[in-house]
């Protein structure tokens, strides 16, 4: 790697407070649940009409008592769980109960939860004010937040931009600092993707380390993760303590080794050995990013300079691989739903259950044995790295608009997900991936990094996003609707 250059990047700008601060602040009374509250929704109030991060609110005066408990509590001496008073408000693909679940679609417009999804009454058991849900695409399918109930979801760094997706809604609700924490889905990048378009940091666990009770009977590799996501890698860190665990309604989660939370974010990376794969497998990077992620590589290089240039070959197919198990897995959930609901989804959701459904069953076993090896050879990698370095995004933010672009630099892409190639080469893998903010174009939008691990280093994967985060600061830097609104009420 050449030299770079000595100057670390700095932020002086004011930014919104992390989660780990407003708890220690509720918690040592620096300031009250209620008041945290209130500021939350007045917040919303603000930014959401601007960015359309959240689509179901729950008045304030329903949530209120929750607050007025944390407050007593405290008052009383007694011991705050972790996230205690914390307001969240939680992506529409997961049950909240009492509160609507529509998947972004009209088919389930009038579903109400009659219970939480597991990852959401664990939120609740470590204090979370659970407020309301963030939008998402239809079904969760796609990397571009819109859907025919609540519309789209836009970036709050340019609101003609997309937001990314399906966890768009959750990353536009942090850019603007109207919550502090929020969950992400990701079978193929969807809460990486957003988390980069949004300057802010989202981790794909391990499979299995956030347990999700299957909803079928399995017959092809499980892909999709629950994961947490902030505006700093710390609060990743303090929300995944919160949801992650074994559950004996998830086998899968019993076979994840322990996350080994009792050691600090903060370690010494300089002789951490890093694979940086600027095109991995070949795939086609905007210029635009591939020049804020040289800059970005060029950083890391200032605090880890064992950096390796890679092609990542060893993942050359798993597009095809991921394609062909998501498939499978869309036509398993929802093959019934197309069959008597078919006319009111999406075009493209239509064509990918189409897709699923005409696969044979040697097809996925095709896949399957394609995804044993190329793990083996993953391993084989890791061997030589401890870490891989990627792109998050193939593209910038593009205009709401667009479903999504039909080429990258000249090559055309012959489906809605084929752009997000980047992340989904990742997902059949189970390993721990993590979006972090890595700098801006010259027009002021946000890119991210993307650093991978071996399958149970999630803890090592967010110390290694602590320590660029740290030397970079690209969290720091607010959207500009934020910096105005600052600038208006001082």
């Amino acid at each position: 790697m050449a030299t770079p250059p000595a100057s670390r990047t700095e932020h002086n700008t004011p930014c919104a407070p992390r989660a780990i601060d407003l708890v220690n602040d509720v918690a040592t009374g620096a300031r009250s649940a209620v008041s945290l509250l209130e500021d939350t929704y007045e917040n919303i109030a603000l930014y959401n009409p601007r960015v359309n991060a959240i689509c179901t609110l729950t008045p304030i005066e329903e949530v209120l008592p929750l607050a007025v408990a944390v407050d007593r509590a405290r008052q009383q001496g007694l011991q705050l769980p972790p996230l205690a008073g914390l307001p969240m408000a939680i992506k529409d693909l997961a049950h909240v109960q009492g509160l609507p679940t529509t998947m972004g679609s009209p088919i389930f417009s009038n579903q109400v939860a009659e219970e939480d999804s597991l990852f959401v009454a664990r939120l609740r058991a470590a204090g979370a004010i659970i407020i309301g849900k963030t939008n998402t695409p239809e079904f969760g399918a796609g990397s571009n937040t819109f859907n025919s109930l609540f519309g789209s979801t836009k970036n709050p760094y340019d609101p003609t931009k997309i937001a990314g997706g399906s966890s768009g809604g959750a990353a536009a609700a942090l850019g603007t600092g109207m919550v502090a924490l929020a969950d992400g889905s990701d079978m193929g990048g969807s809460l990486r993707n957003p988390a980069a378009y949004c300057n802010v940091v989202g981790l794909r666990p391990t499979l299995g380390r956030v347990p999700s009770p299957p909803l079928f009977e399995e017959v092809f590799s499980r892909m999709a993760v629950e994961g947490p996501m902030a505006r700093t890698v710390e609060d990743c860190a303090l929300m995944l303590q919160a949801i992650a665990g074994p559950d004996d309604r998830d086998p899968l989660s019993s076979s994840v080794a322990p996350l080994g939370t009792n050691r600090s974010l903060g370690r010494k990376v300089q002789d951490l050995r890093l694979g940086w794969a600027s095109h991995p497998a070949g795939l086609p990077i905007e210029r635009a990013v591939s020049s804020v992620l040289a800059g970005a590589v060029q950083q890391m290089w200032q605090i880890c300079p064992n950096i390796e240039e890679i092609s990542l070959t060893e993942l050359a197919g798993a597009m095809a691989v991921f394609s062909t198990l998501r498939s499978a897995a869309f036509q398993q959930l929802m093959g019934e739903l197309y069959e008597s609901h078919g006319h009111m989804m999406k075009a493209t959701l239509r064509g990918n259950i189409q897709l699923g459904l005409a696969l044979s069953t040697r097809d996925i076993e095709g896949a399957e044995e394609q995804r044993r090896q190329m793990l083996v050879a993953l391993e084989t990698l890791f061997a030589r790295f401890d870490y891989l370095l990627l792109p998050v995004t193939q593209v910038m933010p593009f205009a709401t608009e667009i479903e999504y672009p039909q080429k990258i630099n000249g090559q055309t892409m012959s489906n809605y997900i084929e752009w997000m190639s980047s992340c989904c080469i990742l997902s059949p893998f189970g390993m721990p991936c993590i979006s972090v903010p890595a700098g801006f174009s010259p027009d002021g939008l946000p890119v991210g990094l993307q650093i991978v691990g071996r399958p149970g280093d999630d803890w090592g994967v967010l110390q290694l996003a602590y320590a660029f985060q740290e030397h970079t600061q690209y969290w720091r830097r607010l959207p500009p609707m934020v910096k105005d609104a600052a600038v208006d009420v001082g």
